[in-house]
């Protein structure tokens, strides 16, 4: 979605408040708040949607609820937020609960039976308002380490009922639970020469130098330059507590003391997310790791936290132009860091030239594309970047290439291969992959399409190697009347596991999947075990239908 530049202005760049409750929630947690991701903070493909509390580096930490609602959603999945609770709240706003290594009470009894109906360990329900109410302090889970949590947890986050709109918790009050008066780190500046301009007479991003002053700002070294320009840094925030390093809560630019640029992480929707890799400097981040924050668009992009003038942020040098431009960086508490840039017109030649581009196509970011060679082919719907490029598209190889992923995609393009080689005995279990990941495959006949947001090289793969199923513990024939539960690892090499079904006796049984451990786990109920012997099976599909299975038989008493 593209909005036009008007869309983005706002009198004084003054953001409405909304006058949220201080005062009605309390916190998730009985340990003191600690962070170690906060609102807005910038992540892979998207912004955080709320508080990563830390939990003392373990899990099985008591999550309550932070005021009166009804469990509205519970979504139960191997990635994203893991296992995760969402509470209605009466005064109109939602709370999420993340990661949790379990829930409990009658919440866990709720979502047990909601697995043994749908037989899947991977779920999404939405009890009714009078199903699963809960009062402000109840306790409705432990904290853990599931889902893409790469350490335990809890992720916390607040959104508005009605719109989905994710909303910075500062604005409930839990600033008060969080001590904060470092002011944010700004650790580089760079200069985008931008229309073919001239920057210190280099037509390239630079690195300006930054002199600290007495007063804690920066003074940056002379920008020099004869046409359309704009800034970027990399910034992060800490607090007294935490030390993380996480994102910055507003960034504001001046030019001669007018704000041209302005964004504040304060709501936004989920449809927003991904605007991130137009924010930020992309190909250097996918490069060298550092998110550098752009300062200007190029492209307006449908971002709401930002408002801007009608240049975009960008600065245009006229002859006898002398300017001075400043970046302020603040956080919530309103600690603040700046820079001030001193900006004259320079009609100097370039010592530097821009990257020399070796391309044959050029696309514009409003219009549909095909690229099509050998029976292969990519379609590029409008609106699948931010910027207009230069592409470099290729099929040698039996490969399509579709330039590189230093350019970043907003939604889905098409692949489609063309492929007589393999026997129609095969066909079905050959998939289109970026090396050997899966993508979403539909075939009819000899052709094959897929969907990707990730440019790169792309081909057909064969797959006729099924998963592979280990047992923690052998137990063939084995008394295991102690044993409380059984773990198993799976595992597919080539095109990935879709599903996994766990039998005893014939009847399905839940079994958990640890994606990071690759780890499944079935905890033994007596009622559906049989007194003495056992038979189970573990089968295991990957996404080009082989399957594997495993059979083994045990021995268990209930008698106690």
């Amino acid at each position: 979605m593209r909005i036009p530049v008007l869309a983005l202005l706002f009198s004084n760049f003054i953001f409405a408040q909304t006058q949220y409750p201080k005062d009605y929630f309390r916190p998730p947690l009985d340990t003191p708040m600690q962070l170690s991701g906060n609102f807005g903070e910038l992540r892979p493909n998207h912004f955080h949607a709320g508080f990563d509390l830390k939990t003392n580096q373990r899990e099985g930490l008591n999550v309550y609820a932070v005021a009166d609602g009804y469990i509205s959603r519970i979504k139960i999945s191997t990635f994203g937020n893991g296992k995760c609770i969402y509470i209605t709240h009466p005064n109109g706003y939602t709370s999420v609960y993340g990661h949790l290594q379990t829930t409990v009470g009658a919440v866990q009894e709720y979502v047990k039976k909601e697995h043994y109906r749908a037989k899947a360990y991977e779920i999404e329900v939405f009890p009714k308002p009078d199903e699963l109410p809960v009062t402000k302090g109840q306790l409705i889970a432990l904290s853990g380490n599931t889902g893409s949590s790469e350490g335990p947890h809890l992720h916390f986050e607040f959104r508005d009922t009605k719109t989905e709109f994710v909303i910075n918790p500062m604005f409930f009050g839990f600033d008060q639970n969080i001590k904060d008066t470092k002011k944010p780190t700004i650790s580089s500046l760079y200069v985008y020469p931008l229309d073919n301009a001239t920057v210190n007479q280099s037509r390239q991003p630079l690195l300006v130098n930054m002199a600290l002053q007495k007063d804690g700002t920066f003074l940056a070294g002379k920008v020099k330059t004869n046409g359309k320009i704009g800034f970027g840094i990399n910034a992060v925030d800490t607090d007294d507590v935490s030390h993380n390093k996480n994102g910055v809560f507003n960034v504001s630019t001046f030019l001669n003391g007018a704000q041209n640029y302005n964004y504040q992480f304060n709501t936004y929707s989920f449809d927003e997310m991904r605007y991130i890799n137009a924010l930020i400097d992309y190909p250097r981040y996918k490069k060298t790791g550092q998110r550098v924050q752009k300062l200007f668009m190029k492209t307006p992009f449908a971002l709401s936290i930002i408002k801007t003038d009608s240049l975009r942020g960008i600065i245009k040098a006229e002859p006898n132009l002398a300017a001075t431009y400043k970046i302020e960086v603040s956080d919530y508490f309103g600690n603040q860091n700046s820079i001030t840039i001193p900006i004259e017109f320079d009609a100097s030649a370039p010592i530097v030239e821009a990257t020399p581009v070796d391309s044959k196509y050029f696309i514009k970011v409003n219009k549909d594309y095909n690229f099509e060679k050998d029976n292969m082919s990519v379609f590029f719907p409008a609106g699948t970047f931010y910027d207009d490029f230069n592409l470099n598209f290729d099929v040698k190889n039996r490969k399509i290439y579709i330039h590189d992923d230093t350019v970043p995609v907003h939604s889905n393009f098409t692949i489609t291969i063309k492929d007589t080689l393999y026997p129609e005995s095969l066909r079905d279990k050959v998939y289109i992959a970026k090396g050997t990941s899966f993508y979403g495959t539909i075939r009819k006949g000899d052709v094959f399409t897929a969907k990707s947001k990730i440019l790169g090289t792309y081909g057909l793969v064969l797959d006729t190697i099924s998963p592979v199923i280990k047992i923690a513990k052998p137990i063939e024939g084995k008394w295991i009347s102690d044993q409380k539960k059984i773990d198993f690892t799976i595992g597919d090499s080539l095109s990935g596991i879709k599903s996994y079904n766990g039998y005893i006796n014939g009847n399905w049984v839940l079994f958990e999947y640890e994606n990071k451990a690759r780890r499944i786990t079935h905890v033994f109920d007596d009622a559906l075990l049989n007194e003495g012997e056992n038979d189970l099976k573990i089968e295991v599909v990957d996404n080009v239908g082989n399957t594997a299975i495993f059979e083994t038989r045990f021995f268990r008493s209930q008698k106690k």
